[in-house]
C-alpha cells in the first residue's frame, strides 16, 4: 500500500510548497527563512528519533554522505528556489528551469547508476517537459533580470545531483535520524549565509508563522521523509519523473484555493505531464 500511495502522496505534499512561498515569503529573506526552517526541522527530528530510540549513521563516513546529499537536495535546490523568487524570477520560469531535472536525471543515470533508459521513458520525459512548459507558460513574465536565472539553474543541478549521490552513495538510512544528518550541514552552511550577508530580516507574522509551520512540518518532514523512501526503493528516473507532476498539482491547488484561472493551455499541459510521467513509470 505504501509503494502504491507514496509517489502520490509526495507529489500531492511536495506541491504544497507554493503556500510557504506565498505567505512567507513577503515576510522574510529568502535564506532567513530557510535558516530558521532548518533550525526547526533538527529540533523536531532529533527529539523523534531520541523517543524512539531510532539508529543513527554509524561512522562519519555515512554521516559525511548523508550530509552530502543533504547539502544539494535542500541547501543547494531550495536556496536556489527561494532566492531566484526573491530576486524577482518568475514562477513560471523558475518551473521550467528546475523542470528539466528528470531530463537531466536520465542523462546522467546510466553512467552514474548503471540504469538503463528505455526510449519510452525518454518518450515520457519529453512529454511530461513539454506538458510543465504549457501548463506554467501564463506565469512566464519578460521582465527580469538575468543573474536571477543562476540560483535557478543551481537548485537544477543541486536537486539533480542530490538524488543521484544519494541513490549511489546513500540510499539506506533511517528516517528520522538521516534527516538530522542531513539537515545539520543545510543548516550550517545557510547559516552562515545568512550572517556573512547580514540578511536577516523576518517579521514574525501571522502569515509568516502559518508558512513556517507548513513547511516544516508538511515539506521538511512529509514531504523530504517521502522522497527519501521513494529514493531508496525506486529508480532515480522514476522517481525524478515525479517532479514534473508538482506544477500541475501546484496549479490545481492554486485554482481550488485561491480562485487563480485555469487556461486551456494549462489544462492540455496538465494531461502531457500526466501522460508523460505514466509513460515514464510504467
Amino acid at each position: 500500500m505504501l509503494a502504491k500511495a507514496a509517489p502520490f502522496l509526495f507529489v500531492l505534499l511536495w506541491s504544497t510548497g507554493f503556500l510557504g512561498a506565498k505567505f512567507g515569503l513577503p515576510h522574510a529573506e529568502p535564506l532567513a527563512f530557510l535558516f530558521v526552517r532548518y533550525l526547526l526541522v533538527i529540533a523536531l527530528m532529533t527529539s523523534l528519533a531520541l523517543a524512539w530510540r531510532a539508529p543513527w549513521p554509524k561512522d562519519r563516513g555515512q554521516w559525511l554522505q548523508i550530509g552530502i546529499s543533504g547539502l544539494l537536495v535542500h541547501a543547494l535546490y531550495l536556496g536556489g528556489v527561494f532566492v531566484a523568487i526573491g530576486m524577482g524570477l518568475p514562477a513560471g520560469i523558475t518551473a521550467l528551469v528546475v523542470g528539466l531535472q528528470p531530463l537531466l536525471t536520465a542523462t546522467v543515470a546510466g553512467r552514474l547508476l548503471g540504469e538503463a533508459v528505455l526510449p519510452r521513458q525518454w518518450l515520457g520525459l519529453g512529454l511530461g517537459f513539454v506538458g510543465v512548459a504549457l501548463v506554467v507558460a501564463h506565469k512566464i513574465g519578460a521582465g527580469f533580470a538575468l543573474d536571477a536565472l543562476w540560483p535557478a539553474f543551481a537548485a537544477l543541478l543541486g536537486i539533480t545531483a542530490g538524488t543521484l549521490y544519494q541513490k549511489r552513495f546513500s540510499p539506506h538510512f533511517d528516517w528520522r535520524s538521516g534527516s538530522v544528518a542531513q539537515f545539520l550541514p543545510t543548516a550550517i552552511v545557510t547559516g552562515a549565509l545568512v550572517f556573512a550577508t547580514d540578511s536577516f530580516r523576518i517579521e514574525w507574522t501571522g502569515e509568516f508563522v502559518f508558512a513556517l509551520g507548513w513547511l516544516v512540518l508538511v515539506l521538511s518532514i512529509g514531504a523530504i521523509s517521502l522522497l527519501n523512501w521513494l529514493i531508496r526503493h525506486g529508480s532515480a528516473v522514476n522517481v525524478a519523473s515525479l517532479f514534473y507532476l508538482t506544477p500541475p498539482t501546484t496549479a490545481l491547488l492554486a485554482w481550488l484555493l485561491f480562485g487563480e484561472t485555469l487556461s486551456g493551455l494549462a489544462l492540455v499541459g496538465m494531461a502531457l505531464a500526466v501522460s508523460g510521467v505514466y509513460i515514464a513509470r510504467r
